[in-house]
């Protein structure tokens, strides 16, 4: 009986914190399908849009990553995970009382505060709950909230925005006019408060997968040791040869792939004269789709790797990924129609959701219990800071500044695919054997 609880309660955790995932990425990729209207409204250029999209947003999620983490290596996860989500729920409902660039700058940049307490905290709390045989699949699962929540802010964020435009706006009691933009972040926003909810009310797991190590001569309890910052840091920092290469590689497609999630509606609208919520109606089937069949392809291929010897399956499977993208994604802008688009950004899709899941397992197999969240919020740190941060403004400067006309950015979506997809190929394959090595350890305790 008591097992079957635990079972029961293991996979609640696991669908609430997918829910958590789905509305995150709903919350921060909202405003793919919105660039138009809010450009219109705030009078700025791509750059600035980019700003607004990624750097207002990583800047308190990458500030915030690894205190967060370290917190949730030592106190209840759960809880944690909770008070975040209801603060990115709030803070996205109050993008859309934003009136100027410095207002809605601000609330992204309070999206990404809540956002920061999610991913680290649900990726310690799963490891703990789940062997590391099921962990790839585990993780995969998880991570498919990442293409439903983009494919669901594209598509169903189309609707509602097409909704509150033909309503022409409302007006609200005690916010007085709101328009169909800003309507749309408030309605999104607000599911969120129910996930953090029933976040509160599951059952915390024991720490389990802890890294033993002497102080005074006596070995410490591996259950209730902790670990400093500084502690986590040494430990990375001399197992750089694995983490650097990994996180720097994961970077590198983040990149690929945020600057697709951000610009490939707006292009595509410029290019083919469509509204951007009509193009989004669509692209967001196709991202949930292949998206959710890439991501499950990364754990299903990850599996069949480890069943046959390879215990570095997932850093395998990552490298692979990394050469199946490049030339869907140099070419998929410069479609003659918007039918071929769509259909060359199934296979951009698919790899941009397969390599994710199993790299984060990949992490998680070879880092001690106590800095799990850590590495996690390390890894984040460096997949946002380069992948939302950087990727969208770099498109964004290469359209506004380098490139010029309709086509402008096709032109720079395409330089950053060829820059870094092979360089993340490079990355990964100088980290297989290495990684080999820390998986052996990892076997021995870290010892």
């Amino acid at each position: 009986m008591k097992h079957s609880k635990t079972l029961s309660n293991r996979y609640w955790l696991l669908l609430l914190l997918l829910m958590a995932y789905i509305l995150s990425f709903i919350d921060r990729n909202i405003m793919a399908i919105l660039v138009g209207p809010i450009r219109d409204d705030f009078a700025i250029s791509d750059e600035l849009y980019g700003w607004l999209n990624g750097v207002a947003f990583t800047f308190m999620y990458v500030i915030l990553g690894v205190p967060i983490a370290w917190l949730a290596d030592r106190k209840s996860r759960k809880n944690i995970i909770a008070v975040g989500t209801g603060i990115w729920s709030v803070m996205t409902f109050l993008c859309g009382m934003a009136t100027g660039f410095n207002s809605f700058f601000f609330a992204r940049m309070g999206v990404g505060v809540g956002e920061a307490a999610l991913s680290p905290p649900a990726h310690s709390l799963l490891a703990d709950y789940f062997s590391k045989e099921q962990l790839p699949t585990v993780m995969a699962i998880f991570t498919l909230g990442i293409p439903i929540g983009v494919g669901v802010s594209y598509s169903l964020g189309g609707w509602v925005y097409a909704w509150a435009l033909a309503q022409g706006g409302f007006v609200l009691p005690l916010l007085g006019a709101v328009k169909p933009w800003q309507a749309t972040f408030m309605i999104v926003g607000l599911p969120g408060l129910l996930v953090a909810l029933g976040i509160f009310r599951v059952i915390e797991p024991s720490r389990t997968g802890a890294m033993r190590s002497k102080i005074s001569g006596a070995e410490q309890d591996s259950k209730t040791m902790d670990m400093s910052l500084a502690q986590t840091w040494h430990f990375l920092w001399q197992r750089k040869s694995v983490y650097l290469p990994i996180f720097l590689a994961i970077s590198c497609l983040s990149i690929v792939g945020y600057s697709f999630m951000m610009w490939f509606v707006a292009h595509a609208s410029r290019v083919y004269d469509i509204p951007a919520f009509e193009i989004g109606k669509t692209f967001g089937l196709i991202y949930l789709c292949a998206g959710v069949a890439g991501t499950l392809f990364g754990a299903l291929l990850s599996r069949i790797l480890i069943n046959r010897g390879f215990a570095d399956a997932a850093i395998r499977v990552a490298l692979l990924v990394a050469v199946l993208w490049l030339i869907p994604a140099i070419i998929v802008t410069h479609m003659p129609s918007l039918t071929w688009a769509y259909i060359i950004s199934v296979p951009c899709i698919f790899c941009l959701n397969a390599y994710f899941g199993v790299s984060i397992a990949a992490i998680q197999i070879v880092t001690p219990n106590q800095m799990r969240a850590q590495a996690s919020a390390v890894l984040l740190f460096f997949t946002n800071v380069f992948g939302l941060a950087v990727g969208p403004v770099i498109v964004g400067r290469l359209s506004s500044v380098v490139f010029s006309g309709d086509e402008s950015l096709a032109n720079a979506l395409s330089v950053v695919a060829v820059v870094f997809c092979p360089l993340a190929v490079i990355l990964f394959a100088v980290a297989l054997k290495p990684y080999k090595a820390l998986l052996q350890q990892a076997e021995q305790g870290w010892s």
